[in-house]
């Protein structure tokens, strides 16, 4: 047999109970249609298809070997690597697929061997080369159904580009291989080119696009000081990046090590199924031992009792049973790196459909993270665009959060800001600068305080509801007037309340963890309809916060992102990191969402409980499909005249097989239905 590709997932969940054998789709499928071919003699030479079909095959000297011989290469080119994939299992005593194969096939050949030479009757050769050629026939399409859905791991790998452009020292340009960038090197990404590295932008403005990384359809817009994926396309503006990552330290890399751990690990409902195979092997042995000994007594040892045998070993290998779960895994998989949700440990993502209540860390997952402007009133004859502008423009030389936040939002309007000058920090209080020549003021309460200052009616009622809501307030003077207030606090991200809700259809409980005041902490949860929130809580505490939880018989998901988060992510049933996308390694975590959007745990859930209802779908078509199956094997309808071949019984294991496939190609549809749209 060939060797398997340096790259391949195990087959059918056996785990290593057989060789490895999804790279061989194209070995069976060269096997299959030459062997298909070279069935055609055995079967236009076979005595009892002549029989029923009515014709004469042309006689000559030596035809009545046609089909022995035919058979003879059929069994050794498109037999023997059946026999040879059942030797591990033999070898580790965990008979399984293709022990059963192996022992019907060599069963049948023995027998017709002996009829030839010995004479002992009539052998059944095209039973035996059509039951080898629906075996190739029905592993060629299973192959070929685990590669594709198996394909994200190709997928990402076709993403890093084999050469990069190195810029040296002298300015020159040179043309590597990917492999032999450094950290630290210095290249040229030139517009639609892919990223060969991890890196900086040092220059350069363009839109990157990150899809197939984080699952964010729209490009992202890059500039000096933004952080690149390898992996990822280039728009439209060229962009020199400081690579700060090669090889196999790339998210890129890491993604990839995630996927290839998630296909190869399994899950309580996957060792299930290879213990089902297990025992399947003793109960086809069995009844195929019944039907001999039945037949045998009613009709006497001849080949009828010998075809009633390995049909029985024939329709009981478990090819639907043993694809029913690794291929929902294989595609599982696959969909969740398609929307960046990266599985690390399958376990976790099985545990993630009994969740009962979803924990979120606050700062960074529910929020941004960071200062925003979330509310502005003015004083009459302002607006607010005018307001903003002045605002960001006096705070134009400070790093504070606040001035951070006046200026993005500015920034986010668009806005032109007027020029000022003289500017000087007020500790404590706010800052000052001059605007033609007079003084204007950004700060909070006790820089009117210190100016004696007091603000309009309607802009101390807009302060005091951003107080209830825990929000900073600062204010704008100028002409020795109050003239505006901008409400600042952590921004909720857009998604966070749709999360919540989406949540809540699904049954499920959803708290919050925070270090933020009671305050902060209570208004956040009002804003996102939160069930429960912790406040206060420091970080080597939220662990005790998620054991409480399940004192109370609850069933956990942590959402954090696993950096101070990691004992908590850890102690939780399952453990979610958000906004991994240049950090999968977190060993934290049984999945990683690439993209900090709370939406991606919604996903994570629905994804999780359609997986496993098409896991049990398949493993009761499975399981039915043998309960039904091996008594017509036997022959229970032979009174009536209705008996099983070989060839017939291989023919419905693979049409078994094919229904497996194919109800779980469904999950991909029944995904996309499932799970909120976002993008």
């Amino acid at each position: 047999m060939p060797k398997p590709p340096a790259r391949h997932a195990t087959h059918a969940g056996h785990g290593k109970s057989h060789i490895d054998h999804t790279g061989h789709e194209r070995m069976f499928r060269t096997r299959f249609w030459v062997c298909l071919v070279l069935s055609l003699p055995v079967l236009i030479f076979s005595p009892a298809l002549q029989r029923w079909l009515g014709f004469s095959a042309p006689t000559f000297p030596g035809s009545e070997w046609v089909p022995f011989v035919f058979s003879l290469v059929i069994f050794g080119y498109g037999g023997v690597p059946f026999l040879q994939m059942a030797v591990p299992e033999l070898r580790q005593r965990r008979p399984g697929m293709m022990t059963l194969i192996s022992l019907a096939i060599s069963i049948a050949f023995v027998y017709s061997l002996l009829a030839q030479l010995a004479q002992l009757g009539e052998g059944f050769f095209w039973e035996l080369v059509t039951l080898i050629d629906v075996m190739l026939l029905g592993h060629w399409l299973e192959m070929r159904s685990v590669r594709q859905a198996s394909g994200a791991l190709n997928e990402l790998a076709k993403l890093m580009p084999d050469t990069a452009e190195r810029l040296l020292p002298d300015g020159r340009v040179e043309t590597v291989p990917t492999s032999a960038l450094h950290v630290g090197d210095l290249v040229l990404v030139r517009p639609g080119a892919s990223i060969p590295a991890d890196g900086e932008v040092v220059e350069g403005e363009s839109s990157v696009n990150e899809a197939m990384i984080s699952g964010e359809s729209r490009p992202v817009r890059k500039q000096p000081g933004a952080n690149v994926i390898a992996g990822t396309i280039n728009g439209d503006g060229s962009l020199r990046i400081r690579v700060t990552a090669t090889g196999d330290q790339t998210a890129l890399a890491g993604i990839m090590r995630l996927v290839e751990q998630a296909q190869q690990s399994k899950s309580p409902t996957q060792v299930l199924a290879d213990r089902a195979a297990g025992w399947l092997f003793y109960i086809a042995l069995a009844v195929a031992a019944l039907a001999a000994v039945g037949w045998a007594v009613a009709v006497g040892f001849n080949v009828e009792v010998l075809k009633r045998v390995v049909t029985v070993l024939v329709i009981a290998c478990p090819h639907a049973l043993g694809l029913a779960v690794p291929l929902v895994i294989a595609i599982t998989t696959a969909l969740g790196a398609k929307n960046g949700i990266l599985v690390r440990d399958r376990l976790a993502l099985e545990a993630a459909r009994d969740i009962d209540v979803v924990v979120f860390d606050k700062t960074g997952t529910l929020t941004e993270g960071k200062f925003g402007v979330v509310g502005m009133a003015v004083a009459e004859g302002w607006n607010e665009d005018d307001a903003l502008a002045l605002a960001a423009a006096i705070e134009g030389d400070s790093e504070h959060p606040i001035a951070q936040a006046l200026r993005r939002a500015a920034q986010d309007r668009g806005l032109a800001l007027p020029s000022v000058s003289g500017f000087t920090a007020l500790k404590g209080r706010g800052v000052q600068a001059s605007l033609e020549g007079k003084p204007v003021y950004v700060g909070g309460p006790r820089l009117l305080e210190m100016l004696d200052l007091r603000p309009p009616a309607h802009l101390n009622a807009f302060a005091q509801t951003a107080g209830e809501k825990a929000q900073s307030v600062v204010y704008l003077v100028a002409d020795g007037q109050v003239v505006a207030a901008f409400a600042v606090a952590d921004v909720v991200r857009p998604e966070s309340k749709e999360a919540v809700r989406w949540l809540h259809e699904m049954g499920v409980e959803v708290a919050m963890l925070t270090g933020d005041s009671r305050e902060v902490a209570q208004a956040v949860a009002a804003e996102l309809g939160i069930d429960r929130f912790f406040a206060e809580v420091l970080p080597e505490h939220k662990v005790q916060k998620i054991a409480e939880l399940q004192a109370q018989g609850k069933r956990v998901a942590m959402v954090g992102d696993g950096i101070n988060d990691a004992p908590a992510l850890t102690k939780a049933d399952v453990g979610i990191a958000i906004g991994g996308g240049t950090n999968v390694a977190i060993e934290s975590a049984g999945v990683i969402l690439v993209k900090s959007n709370p939406l991606d745990v919604v996903k994570v859930i629905a994804l999780s409980r359609a997986s496993y209802r098409k896991m049990v779908q398949n493993l009761w078509w499975a399981a039915g499909y043998n309960i039904l199956a091996l008594p017509l094997a036997a022959g229970v309808l032979a009174p009536w005249g209705i008996l099983f071949s070989p060839a017939l019984g291989a023919l419905f294991m693979s049409l078994s097989t094919v229904i497996v496939a194919i109800n779980a190609q469904l999950l991909r549809g029944e995904h996309l239905s499932a799970v909120v749209s976002t993008g």
